[in-house]
């Protein structure tokens, strides 16, 4: 219902599942409850100091922003202690994290993206935070790499934070999309997007073209017909958008339509895709398919993949469903 605290939908939905413990409410609540701190930090900008180079470099060889350091400590901080968990794995650290000795155990896992799109963070664009939740395989012992490679049709929840004019969490737990959006004055996330749809078409696209070089050839046919519109086949004209930050394009995709793509390309045979399958590609596949729209690989469906590292990269093309499947289309068209 509308205008309802988040704690109050996820009472209502817990109540819906005679067989919920009540556990994954709470750990979502904590979530919330860290989303509501990182967006305090990313609203006072230069006020708080965190902006500009962190000085290091994550697993992934990608140079951090202080805040990108600042939003993982404060992710951990907020999960480690709740005994909801087993383990975590975050963008910003090469191992799963462990539970502390001196903190219970719980029975879920947690992968996040602390801070989605940072390179935005100095010039005042939207970032985010993504994170997924899996059942863990055995509570009784800490977590491990192999427990978090499970597929995307796993995840019992998934959501992002959106740190834009607003601040608006999406979250699914399986059963539709809803948004909600921070109300500062009493501190709560209230429901204000319930049953999010995404439109089937769209007039809308993604994508970073400074890589068109890099393409293959169905993402090059499809982007071609986006561009060249009426003129070269398609039924309508396109616009083109692109804000260097995944929670931006998908809440775009979420209100309006459209189509993501971060496709796969031949710059590096050892990076098949750009973003990470288990705490970017698969909640947002999760997300996004809840809503009605489709994600692919381009070759298959992304929830579908069969995780071997808990950084693992995958091409990600995700949104208004009739759009994804022509580009599915071309792919199995050329093999």
């Amino acid at each position: 219902m509308p205008g309802e605290h988040l704690f109050q939908f996820l009472i209502h939905e817990q109540r819906r599942n005679p067989g919920a413990t009540g556990e994954l409410t709470l750990l979502l609540c904590d979530v919330a409850s860290a989303c509501k701190a990182i967006a305090h930090a990313v609203n006072r900008g230069a006020l708080s100091g965190t902006l500009g180079a962190a000085g290091s470099d994550n697993v992934q060889g990608e140079a951090q922003k202080k805040l990108d350091v600042m939003t993982h400590e404060q992710m951990v901080a907020a999960l480690e202690w709740t005994g909801h968990l087993t383990g975590m794995v975050s963008e910003e650290a090469e191992d799963p994290i462990p539970i502390p000795l001196a903190y219970p155990k719980g029975k879920y896992l947690i992968a996040f993206d602390p801070l989605d799109g940072s390179s935005n963070i100095d010039v005042n664009l939207s970032v985010g935070t993504i994170f997924s939740i899996l059942r863990a395989p055995d509570h009784t012992r800490p977590a491990t790499a192999p427990d978090f490679l499970q597929a995307g049709i796993h995840q019992v929840a998934a959501g992002f934070c959106v740190y834009g004019p607003a601040t608006v969490l999406i979250l699914t737990t399986g059963n539709g999309v809803n948004g909600f959006t921070l109300d500062r004055d009493i501190g709560e996330f209230v429901l204000t997007h319930p049953n999010m749809q995404v439109p089937a078409d769209t007039a809308e696209f993604a994508i970073n073209i400074s890589n068109q070089r890099y393409w293959e050839a169905p993402v090059q046919r499809y982007i071609d017909e986006c561009l060249r519109g009426t003129d070269g086949g398609r039924e309508k004209n396109f616009n083109m958008r692109w804000i260097a930050s995944m929670v931006a394009e998908v809440y775009r995709i979420l209100t309006r339509g459209g189509i993501f793509l971060y496709p796969g390309d031949n710059r590096n045979p050892a990076k098949p895709g750009r973003l990470r399958l288990l705490y970017e590609a698969n909640p947002m596949g999760f997300i996004i398919e809840q809503g009605g729209g489709a994600a692919s690989t381009g070759r298959e469906r992304i929830l579908a993949v069969s995780p071997t590292h808990i950084h693992q990269r995958v091409p990600v093309i995700l949104g208004s469903r009739h759009e994804v499947e022509r580009v599915v289309g071309y792919h199995s068209a050329t093999g």
